[in-house]
């Protein structure tokens, strides 16, 4: 009798996915492993919506809202209420319906609820999206960069080679993504999609202009791409009227927009969804090939959530406008206070080398300071100082072609606002400002 060596020795992690060795797959662990070792911090870092208005009596309420949905609009009788909300459910989902109501009053995109999929979270979504669009090793995604961690850890993990796109201060640099499109061509490869996010952005807060937008569809069809529309803040203008979202715009079903529910609802419900209305040869919708690859990945997305996040739609009138208004003056606030309290504090950005943007509307704030920013620069800021934020080099993917990121350490980090309240902002901004001063 034999005893196997690998028992004691561990795996070989070089015998693993070479994705786990990442680390660009750490970034979100590290923040939060930080946040752990010094709890004592205030965080400028997370980008977690405001808790100051969560209630569980809520969970209960919306629950019973949905409950009482079935049974009068739906007419079902207990035993499908029951089987509805505690048994395996729909792959596609049970909320598609109103999650479609809602786009339509909040963001005039009137769509099939048949091609809505109903996720956990929207990086499944987005996830499976992707693993749909990688067919060979030919395949290629494009990015708006400095770009959400999130999309390019998932293509990672799908050998999904991502390109970056200069982002440039419309939320896009059309002339870089005709350029980075012809130079895949022309190295035989595919680029299937681009990934973007054109309202108030993950770092930057880039809010991309109206005309822009309507170029970006026109060139995807010329290009023959598709764009994939991240928009988790879309509902949080800090100054006047929201523009409309590239799907609301696309009129040759150019964009698969991606959704969640973490930013509205709350994140412990884990909705997510697709908009995937594309007709696959005389077949179904992308939805429906995007649902295929989700029953093998999570089955359905919990029917009890769904039941939760349809409570709160229904409670509002499928509108996340009017469910989110108390939140988004919070916001509102956050934003001023971040911009006005950097002012305050640094009211000569050429002597002090301290400089940040002024985004219209979501969490974020870029600062560019005159030191490096680093993972261990951000170490001894929680240690000696009790504040959080985030390096910008972890929403560069430094095994990109031209990423940015290269170069040596970066010199810019990101600030967000949702967090905290008003009162802990302006503390925070005050332990920030003592950082700086001493680096």
């Amino acid at each position: 009798m034999t005893t196997a060596s690998t028992a004691t020795d561990g795996l070989d992690l070089t015998a693993l996915h070479p994705s786990v060795g990442d680390p660009l797959l750490s970034s979100m662990n590290f923040l939060n492993e930080i946040a752990g070792r010094h709890p004592d911090a205030l965080s400028l870092a997370a980008g977690t919506p405001y808790e100051g208005f969560y209630d569980v009596e809520d969970v209960h309420r919306a629950l019973r809202v949905f409950s009482d949905h079935l049974r009068t609009e739906q007419g079902y009788g207990e035993e499908r209420v029951r089987r509805t909300l505690l048994q395996y459910g729909r792959t596609k989902g049970i909320i598609h319906e109103l999650i479609a109501r809602q786009l339509s009053v909040d963001e005039g995109i009137d769509v099939d609820p048949e091609a809505v999929l109903v996720t956990t979270g929207c990086q499944e979504a987005l996830f499976l999206t992707l693993r749909l669009l990688r067919r060979d090793d030919r395949d290629v995604l494009l990015a708006v960069t400095p770009a959400y961690v999130g999309v390019t850890g998932a293509a990672r993990l799908l050998d999904l080679p991502v390109h970056p796109v200069a982002e440039g201060p419309d939320g896009v640099d059309l002339d870089d993504l005709r350029r980075r499109i012809g130079e895949a061509r022309a190295a035989g490869l595919r680029p299937r999609a681009l990934y973007v996010v054109p309202d108030h952005a993950n770092p930057s807060g880039i809010r991309m202009p109206e005309p822009v937008r309507h170029d970006l569809l026109g060139l995807a069809e010329q290009e023959d791409i598709l764009l994939l529309e991240d928009n988790p803040y879309g509902l949080f203008p800090r100054r006047g009227h929201r523009l409309p979202t590239l799907k609301a715009l696309d009129t040759a079903r150019r964009v698969v927009h991606l959704g969640s529910l973490a930013k509205t609802v709350f994140p412990g419900v884990r909705i997510g969804y697709a908009v995937a209305d594309q007709p696959v040869g005389s077949g179904p919708y992308l939805a429906d090939l995007l649902a295929r690859a989700k029953s093998m990945v999570t089955v359905n997305t919990s029917p009890i959530a769904q039941a939760v996040a349809g409570g709160r739609l229904l409670e509002h009138g499928c509108s996340l406008v009017r469910a989110t208004e108390r939140e988004s003056e919070v916001y509102r606030e956050g934003l001023d206070r971040i911009v006005d309290g950097l002012a305050r504090r640094f009211p000569d950005p050429s002597a002090s080398g301290v400089s940040w943007n002024s985004p219209e509307g979501g969490f974020f704030v870029v600062v560019d300071v005159p030191f490096d920013v680093t993972d261990a620069v951000l170490e001894r800021s929680a240690r000696d100082h009790r504040v959080l934020w985030t390096p910008l080099h972890h929403f560069y993917d430094a095994a990109a072609p031209e990423s940015g990121a290269g170069a040596g350490p970066l010199r810019c980090l990101r600030l967000s606002c949702s967090a905290l309240g008003p009162e802990d902002i302006e503390e925070a901004l005050d332990r920030f400002a003592a950082f700086v001063r001493s680096a």
